[in-house]
C-alpha cells in the first residue's frame, strides 16, 4: 500500500483564519491532538515572526510525540544579506527543531515587484538558505510558493527555482497553489510535465479560494505527489485550505492508500471536532466524512431505503471515520424516520401503529407550525414518550412573569419570576439575569433544584433564535433553539411562539425535562 505523507499546518496557516487565535497551549493541544491521529509532520508556526511562536517552540521541545515530527516555517534569506547573517534564518536554526520548511518565490512577478530584485538573485537566496540549513544537520523542505501561477506564466524559470531547491539538498519541494485559482485538470498537467526534470520528493499545497483545494490536492497525490499539506476543517486565510479531513478520508477509502491507518481513521471525526472546539469555530455541519449532516438522512423516500440497504445512499459506513448514521425527523421524513428513532428508543412500532400515525401527524402539524425536529433531537425523544405515554412529568407551572427595566443610569435589570408545583408542594422563586431568557432559567432551575439536585450539572451553551416569517414584523413567530450541556452530554431543544419568553420556555422546559428524564433512566 502506498504511502502519502501528510503534513498539517493548522497551528501556522490555519491560525490566519478569520476569527481564530490560538493561544500557546491551544496549539500545543492540537499539536497532541494531531499527534494521536498519526499525522506525520505539524507546522507549529515561524519562530521569530511573534513571541506566541517563539513560546509555542520553546515549550514544545519539553514534549514528547509518538507519530509527528514537529517543522518550523520560515523565509528564504533576505536579498543581498548571506544566509548565515540573516536573523530569520538564526531564529529557525535557534527553535531546536529537525524539519524547517522554507518558502520562496517562483513567480517572476513576485521576484520583481514583491522582492523587488534580480531573478538570478532569487535563485541564490533559494541556494544559499537550503545550503546553510543542511549545513546545520536540519533537514529542510522547500515551499515554491505561487508556483502554479508562476509556471503558467513563465515556466522555465518556475522551474529554476525548483531545481535550485533540489541542487541544495531540499529533502521534498511542494508546489504551491498560494491564490487557490488552479484548476484540477492544470495541477495534473504541470506536475506530469516537471517530474521530467525535477527528481526529489514532491508535494502539494493548495488554497481553497475556487473550491477545488480537496480536488486537486487528491490530483496532485495521482500524479506522483507523495507529501499533502492542508489543515484540519480546512481552516486558513481567505477562503481556507485544502481540508485534511477530506483528503485523509478519500485517500484511505477511495485510492486505497495509506495517510493515517484504518485504525487511526476511526478517530478522523474527534479530531475534526476536537480543534474546532478548541479554535472556538463552529463545525460546519455538511463538512464531508465529518460533519454531522455527514451521513444524515431527512427524505422519507431515502430513509425508507436506507432501512432496506445503507447502499443506496451512503458512500461509506459512517463507523469508518468515527461518525454516525442520523435519520432526521421531519415531515418530509414519513413514518420510517419515526420508526428508527423509536427502535433507538427500544420502542417497538409498527408502520400502521395508531402511535406511528398520531405521531406522524403531530410531527407534519408540529413542522407546520415552524417546529424543527431534526435539529432538535431531545425535543423529538420527548415527544415520541409523551405521545406513547412514556413520559411522567417532573412538574407543573402555575405561572411566570419576566419583567424587564431600563434605569436612569441606562442599565438593563431583568427578573424573572416562577410559580410551580412539583408533587403537593407548590414553589415560588424569582431571580435577576443578564437578559429575560437568562432570568426565566435562572428562576426554573432555582425552583427545582432542591428537589431535583442532579440541574446543578447541567447548564445552557448556545441559544439560537430565527424569525419565521419577516413580513408579519414584530408579530411574526419565533422559533428557539437551546444547547444545554452537563458533564457527560449536551442536547438541543425547540420552541415556537409568536412571544420570545414563551418560545425560550417551551426549549427551557425541554431542556430539563430531557436531563431529568435521562437521570431517571440512568438510575433504572
Amino acid at each position: 500500500m502506498r504511502k502519502v505523507t501528510i503534513y498539517d499546518t493548522t497551528l501556522r496557516d490555519g491560525a490566519q483564519t478569520e476569527g481564530i487565535s490560538f493561544s500557546v497551549n491551544d496549539k500545543i493541544l492540537i499539536a497532541k491532538k494531531l499527534d494521536g491521529l498519526g499525522i506525520d509532520f505539524l507546522e507549529g508556526g515561524w519562530p521569530g515572526s511573534n513571541p506566541k511562536d517563539l513560546d509555542f517552540f520553546n515549550a514544545i521541545k519539553k514534549i514528547r510525540f509518538k507519530n509527528s515530527k514537529i517543522v518550523a516555517f520560515g523565509s528564504t534569506r533576505r536579498k543581498d544579506m548571506p544566509a548565515s547573517k540573516d536573523p530569520i534564518l538564526k531564529g529557525l536554526i535557534s527553535s531546536g527543531v529537525k524539519y524547517i520548511t522554507i518558502f520562496g518565490k517562483s513567480w517572476d512577478l513576485h521576484v520583481k515587484d514583491v522582492l523587488k530584485t534580480s531573478l538570478d538573485e532569487n535563485l541564490r537566496m533559494i541556494t544559499d538558505t537550503i545550503k546553510f540549513i543542511r549545513s546545520k544537520k536540519i533537514k529542510a523542505f522547500y515551499d515554491a510558493e505561487h508556483f502554479f501561477d508562476g509556471y503558467k506564466h513563465n515556466p522555465k524559470y518556475a522551474l529554476k527555482t525548483l531545481i535550485a531547491a533540489q541542487d541544495a539538498g531540499a529533502e521534498c519541494i511542494i508546489l504551491c497553489d498560494t491564490n487557490g485559482g488552479t484548476i484540477t485538470s492544470e495541477i495534473k498537467k504541470i506536475i506530469s510535465e516537471i517530474k521530467e526534470t525535477v527528481k526529489v520528493e514532491l508535494g502539494i499545497h493548495v488554497h481553497n479560494d475556487n473550491g477545488m483545494a480537496v480536488a486537486n490536492s487528491i490530483a496532485a497525490v495521482e500524479a506522483g505527489c507523495t507529501q499533502v499539506q492542508g489543515t484540519i476543517n480546512g481552516y486558513g486565510e481567505r477562503c481556507g485550505n485544502a481540508d485534511l479531513c477530506a483528503i485523509i478520508g478519500c485517500l484511505e477509502l477511495k485510492l486505497k492508500m495509506k495517510a493515517v491507518g484504518s485504525a487511526k481513521l476511526k478517530e478522523l471525526t474527534e479530531v475534526s471536532r476536537y480543534v474546532s472546539e478548541v479554535s472556538n469555530m463552529k463545525q460546519q455541519d455538511n463538512q464531508p466524512f465529518v460533519g454531522t449532516s455527514a451521513f444524515a438522512h431527512k427524505a422519507g423516500v431515502h430513509i425508507n431505503a436506507m432501512v432496506k440497504n445503507v447502499l443506496t445512499y451512503e458512500q461509506i459506513m459512517p463507523e469508518t471515520v468515527g461518525n454516525k448514521r442520523r435519520f432526521l425527523a421531519s415531515e418530509l421524513a414519513g413514518k420510517t424516520s419515526i420508526l428508527f428513532k423509536a427502535k433507538q428508543l427500544s420502542f417497538d412500532l409498527a408502520k400502521n401503529d395508531k402511535s406511528t400515525i398520531k405521531l406522524h401527524k403531530q410531527i407534519q402539524d408540529l413542522e407546520y407550525e415552524g417546529y424543527q425536529f431534526e435539529a432538535a433531537e431531545a425535543s423529538f425523544e420527548l415527544l415520541i414518550k409523551k405521545t406513547l405515554k412514556k413520559f411522567k412529568k417532573f412538574f407543573e407551572l402555575d405561572g411566570f412573569r419576566v419583567i424587564v427595566e431600563k434605569r436612569q443610569d441606562n442599565t438593563l435589570i431583568s427578573e424573572a419570576t416562577v410559580k410551580l408545583k412539583v408533587g403537593k408542594v407548590r414553589v415560588h422563586t424569582a431571580c435577576e439575569g443578564d437578559g429575560p431568557v437568562n432570568a426565566l432559567d435562572g428562576a426554573l432551575r432555582k425552583a427545582l433544584t432542591d428537589f431535583y439536585p442532579e440541574l446543578s450539572q447541567m447548564h445552557l451553551s448556545d441559544f439560537k433564535v430565527r424569525v419565521l416569517d419577516s413580513k408579519t414584523g414584530t408579530a411574526a413567530k419565533v422559533r428557539v433553539f437551546i444547547e444545554s450541556q452537563d458533564e457527560k452530554s449536551s442536547w438541543w431543544t425547540v420552541g415556537v411562539s409568536e412571544n420570545i419568553i414563551e418560545a425560550s420556555w417551551q426549549a427551557l422546559v425541554d431542556s430539563i425535562e430531557y436531563k431529568l428524564l435521562k437521570e431517571k433512566e440512568t438510575k433504572k
